[in-house]
C-alpha cells in the first residue's frame, strides 16, 4: 500500500531480529521508527527434549507450527525426510511464508483470523477423531489449541523449541523523552505489552497509556484497555502490513 506518515514517530517493540521488516516499512512511507525490543527470543536450553520429539514428528498426522519463530527454532532438530501425506498447518500468513522458504510448505492456513480461533474454524479440523498433533510452539503459551482438538477426539502433544525472555535494557531515556520521541506504539502480543509496561515502570506506564497504540487482535486490544491504555487501534489485517495500514489511517484521520 501507498501512504505518507509525514514523520511520524513509531515505536516498534517487535523482537531485535523481526523488527527489520515494519521498520523499512515504516520508512519507505515516510514515517520514523524507534526500535525497542520488549521481548527476547531465544532456543530453549535443553534442545535435546525437543529434538526427541521431533525426531517423531513423522509420526503424527498433523504438525501446527504456532509462530515463525516455531518454524526458526524448529528445522534445525526437525529429522531430514518426514512423510509426504503429513499435513502441516500454520497459524498465519507469516509462519506459512517462513514454512515455504524452508522446504515445507503448509497445507493449511486461516483464511482471516490468524490465531488459535482461527486455525480451529477451518473445516480440516472438525472431526480430529483418531488423530495425532504435534503443536510446534514456544515454552508456555494458551493451551486453547490443544485443549479444543483434543475435544474433537485428537492426541495432541507438544514440542517446545523457544522460550521468550525479558530484554535487560535501560528504558530511562526513552521515558525521559517520550513526548518528542514517540508518537505512536506498536506491539503485536499481549506478551510483549506486558514486558515492555515492566520496562517502563510506573513513570512510562503513565507516558504510554496516553499514547496512541496499534495492536494486532481483539484480544491484545481488550488486554491493553484493561491495563489503562485509553486509544488502542486494531489492525484490520494481520501481520506488518496490516500496522502500517493502521498508521496510515492514523495520519489521515
Amino acid at each position: 500500500m501507498s501512504c505518507h506518515l509525514h514523520g511520524l514517530s513509531v515505536l516498534v517493540t517487535r523482537p531485535a531480529d523481526q523488527a527489520g521488516p515494519l521498520c523499512d516499512m515504516i520508512e519507505a512511507a515516510h514515517g520514523r521508527p524507534l526500535r525497542f525490543p520488549a521481548m527476547e527470543i531465544v532456543p530453549v536450553d535443553e534442545a535435546q527434549a525437543a529434538r526427541e520429539v521431533l525426531h517423531q514428528a513423522g509420526r503424527s498426522d498433523l504438525l501446527i507450527f504456532i509462530s515463525v519463530n516455531a518454524v526458526v527454532h524448529a528445522f534445525p532438530l526437525l529429522p531430514d525426510e518426514l512423510p509426504l501425506d503429513l499435513q502441516i498447518a500454520a497459524i498465519g500468513e507469516a509462519t506459512a511464508a517462513s514454512l515455504e522458504e524452508h522446504g515445507l510448505p503448509a497445507t493449511l492456513v486461516p483464511g482471516q483470523r490468524f490465531d488459535s480461533e482461527g486455525l480451529l474454524a477451518q473445516d480440516a479440523l472438525a472431526d480430529m477423531r483418531g488423530r495425532r498433533v504435534l503443536i510446534i510452539r514456544g515454552r508456555g503459551g494458551r493451551e486453547l489449541l490443544k485443549q479444543e482438538l483434543e475435544k474433537r477426539g485428537a492426541k495432541v502433544g507438544y514440542a517446545e523449541v523457544y522460550e521468550r525472555r525479558l530484554p535487560r535494557r535501560n528504558a530511562d531515556n526513552l521515558v525521559r523523552g517520550w513526548e518528542q520521541m514517540v508518537d505512536v506504539v506498536t506491539v503485536t502480543s499481549s506478551a510483549i505489552l506486558d514486558n515492555l509496561l515492566q520496562l517502563l515502570g510506573p513513570e512510562g506506564k503513565e507516558k504510554l497509556c496516553r499514547t496512541p497504540l496499534v495492536v494486532l487482535s481483539e484480544r491484545t486490544a481488550a488486554h491493553a484497555r484493561a491495563l489503562g491504555c485509553r486509544q488502542v487501534l486494531v489492525a484490520e489485517q494481520a501481520g506488518d502490513r496490516g500496522i502500517l495500514q493502521t498508521l496510515c489511517q492514523f495520519v489521515e484521520s
